[in-house]
Parts: structure tokens; sequence; C-alpha cells
């Protein structure tokens, strides 16, 4: 069977098979979670902001070549590229880069990934007011149970980062920044992305969130990369898998989906980071944390659940 699919301009199908529909948030948390994977990777040889300025460059200009070559539709207002242009800002330049920054100075993940958890929460209250969108109490309810499991997955990291430091106040400051630059970003993608052409558009964002994150990099790094065969694998994967694949996913669910649902998914993130960073690195899994993957799953899935009429 075959299900319509919603798309902008032609670039794609005008239908997909319904199980690649229905694998398709499953397949944005497993490479989305592979983000914190690379970055752990990358992060050792250079700095935090000229680490994700070069990154959103080079897709930029793979996804301007990628548009070039396919003749996917290139024409829009300057308004919706405008808007394209700051959902860019807020979504790379603003969540990225305050997770990176608030990490390279010395706060968990851990903490970090508990704080920007906040964001399906937040998203969905405010996508009740903004987007006209409504969630039964069951999906509420999801979104509950959706935290305190990522609470749990995290909680035994967050516990033991607490016992031998405390947290540095500018990166609790920047993960804070960051989930409100995610959320913002993501409402605003939500409510004017389907006007813009999906290649050129987001190619548009990545160059923007470059450029300003090439000029926080000159003012307050030394802008040094060790090119290492490890930096440029996980630089290659981070443009390929995350900025080319995942972000363009996570724009084809918003436009199949609600705000609130596609944020969602973000519960899932930690817990799939988690097993990856326990097969790759060997990384406890205690079974609080185990529990947590189940409690977060069974969250999404009460929020992902269609209401009844």
């Amino acid at each position: 069977m075959r299900a319509q699919s919603t798309t902008a301009e032609g670039e794609a199908p005008a239908t997909l098979p319904r199980a690649a529909l229905g694998a398709a948030p499953v397949v944005f948390v497993l490479l989305w979670s592979t983000g914190f994977v690379g970055a752990k990777f990358g992060l050792p040889y250079a700095e935090p902001f000229t680490f994700l300025a070069l990154r959103l460059a080079i897709a930029s200009a793979l996804l301007a070549g990628l548009a070039v070559l396919t003749r996917s539709p290139l024409r829009a207002s300057p308004v919706q590229y405008r808007r394209a242009a700051v959902a860019g800002l807020l979504l790379h330049a603003g969540y990225l880069g305050g997770v990176f920054f608030a990490i390279a100075g010395g706060l968990p993940a851990g903490v970090a990934a508990v704080v920007v958890s906040l964001q399906p929460v937040l998203t969905a209250a405010l996508a009740t007011r903004l987007l006209d969108e409504t969630l039964v109490a069951l999906q509420w309810l999801g979104l509950a149970v959706g935290v305190g499991g990522v609470a749990l997955v995290l909680a035994p990291g967050v516990l033991a980062a607490t016992e031998t430091a405390a947290f540095p106040l500018s990166g609790v400051a920047a993960c804070v920044l960051a989930l409100a630059a995610g959320t913002a970003g993501t409402l605003l993608q939500k409510r004017h992305g389907d006007d813009v052409p999906l290649l050129a558009g987001t190619a548009v964002q990545y160059a923007v969130a470059a450029l300003v994150l090439f000029a926080a990099a000159a003012a307050t790094e030394t802008m040094t990369i060790a090119w290492t065969g490890r930096f440029v694998a996980a630089l290659a994967w981070l443009v390929v898998v995350l900025s080319l694949g995942a972000v363009l996913l996570l724009f084809f669910l918003l436009r199949r989906g609600t705000a609130a649902s596609v944020s969602s998914l973000f519960y899932l993130v930690p817990p799939a980071t988690a097993v990856e960073a326990y097969v790759l690195f060997g990384e406890e899994l205690p079974v609080v944390s185990l529990a947590g993957i189940v409690l977060a799953t069974v969250g999404v899935a009460l929020v992902l659940r269609p209401p009844r009429s």
C-alpha cells in the first residue's frame, strides 16, 4: 500500500511506501543520536564554534550543489528566505552552538542533555498557542513520562558529575539559551518551512549559521584544527549523516506532523546515545538507565498515538 506524502513543489515523489513513512521517525532518532558520538570524536581536535562553522559551511555547499544538480525548486520570496535564515540561526547556531559551547566549557554532557530534553514540553506548550495545535490529556501525560524517562537514562552520569565538580554557570546559561533557540527554531520551521524549497532553504540556513559561528570562533577561539584521520572521519560523518540526512529528515517530519509530536522524538535521543556509547566506548549502562529507555519510549508512543475522535 502507498500513502500520500506532502512535499514542497515536487521536490520528492508524490507517494512513498507506508513502511518507509513509518520508519522515518526511527531512522531520524538513530541518525540524530550519532551526533553526540561524532562530537566526542571530533571536539578534541577543534574548538566548538570552529568545528560547527566548518561543518555547516561544507553542508551548505553540498546542499546548494545538490539543488542545482537535481534541478530542485529555488524560487522563494526574500521574506521566505529571511525566515529560513532566522530558523537556521536558531536551530544550528543557537541550539548546536550553545550545546557544544557548554560541553567544551566543562558542563557534563548528561547535564546538558537533561536541560535541552525539556524542549518537547516547551514546544508543545507554545504550539498550542502559536500553531493552534491540540494535544489531548494522554499526549500531555506522554510528554511528562518522556521527561521522566530521559532523567532516568541520564541520572547515573549526572549524579557522578555532581560528586566531582560544580557546574560552570556559563555552561548552564548556554544550555538554557540552546533550549530556547531550539524551541523557537522548531516552531518557526513548522510555521513557515513549507513555504521554502527544502534543499535551497536548508542551504541558506546552514550558510547563515556558518557565518555567525565563524564570527564567534574568530572572536573567542584560536580556530586551530588538528587534521587527523579521526577528525576528518568525524567531520564527514556529521556533515553527511547529521547535517544532510538527519536534518532534512527532521524538516520532512515537521511538514507531515505536528511540532509537538516531532519534538517528542528527541526524548529517544539520549537513550539511543547511551546504547551507542555502551557499544562503541564500553560506557556503563546501569539498570536505572535501561528503565529510563523503556519509560522514554512509552512517553513518545503516547504522544504519537492518534487521539480518538
